[in-house]
């Protein structure tokens, strides 16, 4: 320090901190050779604190206000230094001001995923990010472990300790809430406050620190974001379908969709085939019950056309209840049910031979066609007919006329 300084630090008596950039954590007020005046001012803002720091230990400290600095209001640096009738000359004393206000704006996150055992995902790697506020609680223990000889401390020097304090606590309070991944975000605003709690027991009697509030934001992989949002998708709009649609042509329009997938198969399989018959037998009852009479009207005689139309017929009856229906192994894949009639079809045609595996309620397994008690009549084939020969017997004599 130069003498312009030197003279400077003589003449100047008013000792206060202005900052306005609440990013500084800590100030040491620069003096030469750290003499202070008796009668010097004192002047501490709002949201400070002045502490005098005597050949490293922690003496006085002041709150906000304006103070004339004597002995009177120095009780701990008078027993320091041995002031027993006050002092005249300058004294030696570091004056540290420390911030007080919580910093708002400490960004924080993960560096490397933590994995979590979800119950649907299995095992799932996760990210997590927030804000994070943070103040000065103990000064004593700030001074001692974070400021020691530095003439200043940014809010920067300490994010990047709390950031690695803040991910070591985030891991062990996953694997202390037994959560999976999907419940870890649903409740991720319930367990800021918790994770504050583990980083606050890492922070107060180490570094003086006080961690007020926390915000967490917990990231899934793209691939659980995504098949999330498939599964929501199909809910709404089954949800939909239910509240607004009538299931029961809903469902016939699914079992037409399926026959229709089926019977436009290029391969040719037995499924398909059985779906095409089946379908035709729907159509042409859909057609006989949307014309009833279409077909009868078209072979009355003329006397009957000009009668009075015939009234609607009814609906076909429902299938009777207790129906037997069979599931057919098609290529290792199962297909059906299928009533007794489209097994009829099948096997009439040579799609469903004895050797098919079927299935239906109450078999023990999958078994060959022909095995099943109510198929084997299906397979039952005439016995041939006798033959025939060559040359017909002779007609008997017609009795002579009386």
């Amino acid at each position: 320090m130069g003498l312009l300084d030197k003279l400077k630090g003589e003449l100047v008596d008013i000792i206060e901190w202005i900052d306005d950039s609440r990013s500084t954590l800590a100030w040491r007020f620069p003096r030469y050779q750290n003499e202070i005046k008796n009668g010097a001012q004192l002047i501490v803002r709002e949201g400070q604190k002045a502490v005098f720091v005597y050949r490293g230990a922690l003496a006085d400290q002041f709150e906000p206000g304006h103070y004339e600095l004597k002995s009177e209001n120095l009780p701990i640096m008078s027993t320091l230094q041995g002031w027993k009738h006050g002092f005249d000359s300058p004294f030696r004393s570091e004056v540290y001001f420390i911030n007080t206000r919580p910093v708002t704006d400490l960004r924080w996150g993960t560096p490397q995923p933590v994995t979590v055992r979800d119950p649907d995902f299995k095992m799932v790697q996760i990210r997590a990010n927030g804000l994070c506020v943070v103040k000065i609680a103990d000064i004593e223990t700030f001074l001692k472990e974070v400021i020691g000889t530095d003439s200043a401390v940014e809010a920067d020097e300490i994010a990047e300790l709390l950031r690695r304090v803040i991910s070591m606590a985030f891991s062990d309070m996953v694997l202390e809430t037994g959560l999976g991944a999907i419940d870890l975000q649903g409740q991720q605003v319930a367990l800021s406050g918790k994770l504050a709690e583990f980083v606050q027991e890492r922070v107060d009697d180490e570094f003086g620190l006080e961690i007020p509030e926390m915000t967490m934001n917990i990231s899934l992989p793209d691939e659980i974001t995504q098949a999330m949002t498939r599964g929501v998708a199909k809910g709404v709009e089954a949800s939909g379908f239910v509240e607004n649609v009538d299931l029961n042509k809903y469902q016939q329009a699914q079992a037409a969709n399926a026959m229709l997938a089926a019977a436009e198969n290029e391969g040719g399989s037995v499924m398909g085939d059985m779906m095409q018959m089946g379908m035709g037998a729907v159509m042409a009852g859909q057609m006989a019950q949307s014309m009833p009479g279409m077909g009868a009207n078209q072979q009355v005689a003329p006397q009957q056309q000009q009668a009075a139309p015939a009234p609607t017929a009814a609906p076909a009856p429902p299938p009777l209840p207790g129906q037997t229906m069979y599931h057919v192994d098609h290529g290792g894949q199962p297909g059906g049910p299928y009533n007794m009639a489209q097994m009829q079809a099948g096997i009439g045609n040579g799609q469903v031979t004895g050797q098919t595996l079927v299935w239906s309620h109450g078999m023990a397994g999958w078994a060959a066609a022909q095995t099943v008690p109510q198929l084997q009549a299906l397979f039952a084939t005439p016995p041939p007919m006798p033959p025939r020969s060559a040359t017909p017997p002779p007609v008997p004599p017609s009795p002579a006329a009386g």
